[in-house]
């Protein structure tokens, strides 16, 4: 057993690990990075860059479709998925590939192995002892099931649902959120038909209400079924398929039952709850600044309660390096985190929903306003439908801005520095837009919304 000694020592290489390495190793610390799999994490391997490699497969298929609607003439043959899989892999290993050399740049020590918490500032890999004199825990999430729900055969996970070589013809998505509408969406387009059961009442609940409304029509017009309110009962699995059985007393039959019920904190047996860490539900509980109840021991990520987006748990990396540094980095504010859900039509959002807003402000004390994608010419250039709508406090700045539609995703940037300045609409609604693009939606619902509405009826 050999014991080593650095300033930083990191658990778990994915998105806010290995932001904490590259930022901690920026600012002159020793760092150690401790991975038992690949760096990059699910984001980069099992999560957010292989779906969105699929999605614009996906993408790509429905163009092909409709390209006579474009005056442009083509065959749609079929989805190769071999050829489809090697694309994303294709993309993933590029990256990968990219990370690595960025992080062996740095004079960061990885370590590959399962590390585990044996000590409030050491972690034991292989053997070995690897003391920090701050130690963060990144170690990322897992996909969740329901209690009594095995995976496997027939019932598989997103991660699984990656590996997969053929094209379900029949599939059943058990979670309307974000991970299962976008599986939702992929194969749709792939030609499978589909079938989501959500047990709350709308499908992404997360979402303002108005765009979980408008994503159900548009799901409807493509041949999307779903079924919100009702819960899962149980599933049987046969030689060609499954039987799910719905708390209704209705039963459904597919090739495949995806279950995207969302993520749990990857914390059991890691040794933190044994350490002393003050945890709930398997989650590492911080304070604002990131930091557990053992000073100079900081979480990042999905273990950490709140949104599990990659960007997040980037953000946190870069703040815990900069916090040891002391540099006093400000607080990430949870309200202005943007979040993109990348099934067609894509849906985006940051700041406060419409319901949230008036419970925190008062609904007499808000105002809002939806500009419909109708008036907007490349929207219309590109067959798309949606809206943006904006929540403002009265007389006060815009806290909420929730879009749907086509590519609406590539809008966000500009809607979360709206939100986290404070901005207010009539500031947004003085700077030029350039036409005909997406981006000049924001700026007209802007106008409306600062009382001047131009292509919009307000």
């Amino acid at each position: 057993m050999a014991d080593h000694n650095f300033d930083v020592v990191i658990l778990g290489g994915g998105s806010g690990g290995y932001a904490a390495a590259l930022r901690s190793a920026q600012l002159g610390k020793s760092v150690a990075l401790i991975e038992k799999d690949k760096l990059g994490g699910t984001c980069l391997h099992r999560g957010c860059i292989p779906t969105k490699a699929l999605l614009h497969s996906a993408e790509v298929a429905d163009t092909v479709k409709e390209s006579a609607t474009y005056g442009v003439q083509s065959t749609f043959g079929a989805i190769d998925m071999p050829a489809v899989n090697a694309y994303r892999n294709t993309i993933v290993d590029r990256l990968f590939k990219g990370l690595t050399g960025l992080v062996n740049s740095k004079s960061i020590t990885v370590v590959s192995g399962e590390g585990r918490l044996v000590g409030p500032k050491t972690i034991q890999v292989n053997g070995d002892n690897y003391t920090g004199e701050n130690i963060v825990l990144a170690s990322g999430s897992y996909s969740r099931s329901l209690p009594g729900l095995e995976i496997g055969g027939r019932v598989i996970t997103s991660e699984h649902a990656l590996q997969l070589n053929f094209v379900p013809n029949k599939v059943i998505v058990l979670g309307g959120g974000v991970i299962g509408v976008e599986f939702a969406s992929i194969w749709k387009s792939f030609g499978a038909e589909v079938t989501i059961v959500e047990g709350l009442p709308s499908l992404v609940p997360n979402e303002d209400a108005a765009v979980s409304k408008a994503l159900e029509r548009a799901f409807r017009k493509r041949g999307i079924d779903f079924k919100t309110g009702v819960r899962f009962s149980g599933v049987e699995q046969h030689e060609h398929g499954v039987v799910v059985s719905l708390e209704s007393g209705e039963k459904l039959e597919a090739e495949v039952l995806l279950v995207a019920v969302g993520r749990g904190p990857n914390t059991a047996g890691l040794g933190y709850e044994e350490q002393g860490i003050q945890m709930d539900r398997g989650y590492v509980l911080t304070n604002d600044r990131l930091q557990t109840n053992i000073p100079g021991v900081y979480a990042a990520g999905d273990i950490v309660p709140g949104l599990q987006l990659a960007h997040r748990g980037f953000q946190q990396g870069i703040f815990i390096a900069e916090e040891i540094a002391g540099l006093k980095p400000a607080v990430i504010d949870e309200n202005g985190i943007p979040k993109v859900t990348y099934c067609e039509p894509e849906i985006a959002s940051v700041g406060l929903t419409e319901a949230k807003a008036a419970e925190t402000f008062g609904a007499e004390n808000i105002s809002t306003y939806e500009y419909n994608l109708g008036g907007n010419g490349k929207s219309q250039i590109l067959g798309t439908a949606g809206f943006i709508k904006l929540i403002r406090k009265n007389d006060g700045p815009i806290i909420g801005v929730h879009m749907i539609g086509s590519r609406v995703g590539e809008q966000i940037g500009e809607a979360q520095l709206i939100v986290n300045w404070e901005a207010y609409p009539e500031d947004v609604a003085s700077l030029i837009h350039a036409h005909p693009t997406m981006n000049e939606a924001i700026g007209e619902a802007h106008l409306a919304i600062a009382g001047k509405p131009l292509h919009a009826h307000a």
